[in-house]
């Protein structure tokens, strides 16, 4: 891959004149670096525990960043999360919603799409249906080209279970604001 890189380089250097020999030699093996290291988020272990005291109130956490980047560009998004479940027989650990969130930020995709992979993902692994996750974004392929929007926030959101009745929806926009 670092050769194919190089040469997609070389290639911008005699187009417009991008790059300098350091960089054509060195940076090929940085972006190498960056998509092992970014392809390493995906690898953890979801760990739940019986929920022994049948708490069976709104778990939520903020997220307050995760970075991701656009398959229709390969531009950064980045932005915020917020997740919440109600437990059945199982909770987890709360780093593992955080983990969640950084395993589907980490390759290219469509935010819409990372917002209902977290929501698989959570039901999956808790086996509840109560869930909901709302993700708001930056979209540098929106800012940097095309539109050239100033900041532009998207926000998705992926509900399913108690959470498509109003009462606990409402609970839980009023718990991430």
């Amino acid at each position: 891959m670092e050769e194919m890189i190089r040469e997609y380089m070389k290639a911008l250097q005699r187009r417009y004149g991008f790059f300098n020999d350091e960089e054509i030699e060195n940076t090929p093996k940085r972006i190498e670096r960056f998509w092992e290291e970014w392809e390493r988020n995906r690898d953890y272990s979801f760990t739940v525990f019986e929920n022994s005291e049948h708490y069976d109130q709104m778990v939520v956490l903020k997220v307050p960043n995760f970075y991701s980047m656009c398959s229709h560009h390969l531009l950064p998004f980045f932005g915020r999360v917020a997740v919440g479940y109600i437990p059945q027989t199982k909770i987890c650990g709360i780093s593992k919603l955080a983990r969640l969130v950084i395993k589907y930020a980490s390759q290219p995709q469509l935010q819409e799409n990372m917002t209902q992979q977290i929501l698989n993902g959570l039901t999956d692994a808790l086996y509840t249906e109560d869930v909901m996750v709302v993700v708001k974004a930056r979209h540098l392929c929106m800012e940097m080209r095309g539109v050239k929007t100033q900041s532009p926030e998207m926000v998705t959101s992926a509900i399913s279970g108690a959470f498509r009745r109003q009462e606990p929806r409402e609970e839980f926009m009023r718990l991430i604001e």
